[in-house]
């Protein structure tokens, strides 16, 4: 009934403020449980995606530092005041940190204290480059925008060289792998275009001392990936100097 009237008497605009604060004080005392500001905020990285869990492990040492989060991805659709659910968890999740994201639609009504949304693609190299123009690098990066398999590649090639060291880059929702209409392919399981192959690969450069090969010449990945988890739909990749040297090889020669 409230809801009603409020709807009927309130521009779109009061009603998100007011939900927004509806949905701080609900939060209050739930500031650990990723899980439970999930649902209170209405994300679906908790209920429909089991992703809160991951990410309550991966992310709880960030809680109190002043870092830097750019998510992939509002939500929404074309919708200006739609989407945003994730955004404001992660707000109320990190009290210290900034919380950045970019749309290729306009999802500026969503803007407020620490959230800034740009409007833009993600494979933009040129947009991408402005953004951190403005914000320097990120300590966390959450594709969870197109989902398109070459999107994904591309913007993982543009950005994780933006990411801080000791930062965790994320790619949701990697079931379009398989998925044809998003560039995947359930038939051939190595297929290399697709995102997890391409990751999958990636997971040799962890051991990239160890190969034979006389003078082999490390990638920007060889040097700067540390470690790299799967779970169902998800990745996560932490940045760092992978610099353990191998107890046989020296300069990949045994």
């Amino acid at each position: 009934m409230l809801k009603s009237y409020l709807k009927k008497k309130l521009p779109r605009s009061q009603r998100l403020k007011l939900r927004n604060i509806t949905n701080d004080i609900l939060s209050i005392g739930s500031g650990y449980n990723l899980d439970k500001l999930g649902k209170i905020y209405g994300t679906d990285k908790f209920g429909e995606h089991f992703y809160t869990q991951h990410y309550k492990h991966h992310f709880r040492k960030y809680k109190f530092k002043r870092i830097k989060l750019l998510e992939i991805g509002v939500g929404g659709y074309k919708d200006p005041y739609a989407g945003g659910n994730s955004l404001r968890m992660w707000k109320r999740y990190f009290p210290l940190g900034k919380i950045f994201s970019l749309d290729i639609e306009n999802k500026s009504p969503l803007n407020e204290s620490r959230i800034k949304i740009f409007k833009g693609s993600q494979v933009d190299e040129p947009f991408l480059n402005a953004i951190l123009q403005k914000t320097r690098n990120f300590d966390l990066i959450i594709d969870d925008g197109s989902h398109i398999n070459e999107h994904v590649i591309t913007t993982f090639n543009i950005l994780f060289p933006k990411l801080n060291d000791g930062g965790i880059y994320v790619i949701e929702d990697t079931q379009t792998s398989y998925w044809e209409g998003y560039g995947g392919d359930s038939s051939d399981l190595q297929n290399p275009n697709t995102m997890m192959n391409y990751f999958k690969n990636l997971t040799d450069s962890l051991n990239n001392k160890e190969f034979l090969i006389h003078g082999y010449q490390q990638s920007y990945f060889d040097k700067k990936i540390i470690s790299i988890h799967f779970y169902h739909n998800m990745i996560f990749i932490y940045k760092g100097n992978n610099d353990e040297e191998s107890n046989i090889v020296t300069n990949n020669q045994m």
